[in-house]
This record gives structure tokens, sequence and C-alpha cells, in this order.
């Protein structure tokens, strides 16, 4: 069984057991998050459509902990001007396991 669900401004196709990474939360290891936007719901031949959202359908997931993306470099420089530089980041997820689709 399958599920699409919408996390924010992204959109991702999950299944049970399945280990994923979204957008920050502040949620410590272990607790459960419920997605509750469900925009589809297949499986076993049988495939329920929402519009826009499937009626009483909602996964859950378990919190596995946060997570370091990798390190983007931004360099920033101006002609003729000596004026150079070079700074970095890294975006902080947070991966969860999905523990159940409910429709």
């Amino acid at each position: 069984m399958y599920a699409i669900i919408s996390d924010g401004k992204r959109q991702y196709r999950v299944e049970e057991g399945q280990e994923l990474v979204i957008h920050y939360r502040d949620v410590p290891a272990g607790e459960q998050i419920k997605f509750d936007q469900v925009l589809a719901v297949g499986g076993e031949g049988d495939t329920k459509l929402g519009a826009p959202l499937v009626k009483g359908a909602s996964v859950a997931a378990e919190v596995l902990g946060p997570e370091k993306g990798e390190k983007l470099v931004i360099q920033k420089l101006r002609r003729r001007k000596n004026m150079r530089r070079k700074t970095g980041e890294r975006h902080i997820y947070t991966r969860v396991r999905i523990s159940s689709i409910t429709a």
C-alpha cells in the first residue's frame, strides 16, 4: 500500500517502512508525526484519488532525528572592486520512518 502526501510545498510517495527526509521540525526522536494531507492512496489494484484530499486518510510516521544536508557554497564577487566573499550553509532536515497508512 502506498500514499501520496503533501508536506509544506512538496509531495512525497510513501510506503510503510520507508525512511523519508522532510523539512526540519522541532520534534524529539521517537515521537510520532501525523500527515493529514493525503492526495492519493493506492495498492492491491484499488486507488483512491482525492479532490484535492482523500477524506479520512492519514499517514503516521516515527521521527528518527535531525539530519544535516550537504554543504552549499555561496561565493560573491564584484569585478574590479577587490571584493570576494565565500560562505556556506547546511540545511537541517528531519528523518522519519513511515509506520502506518490509513485510508
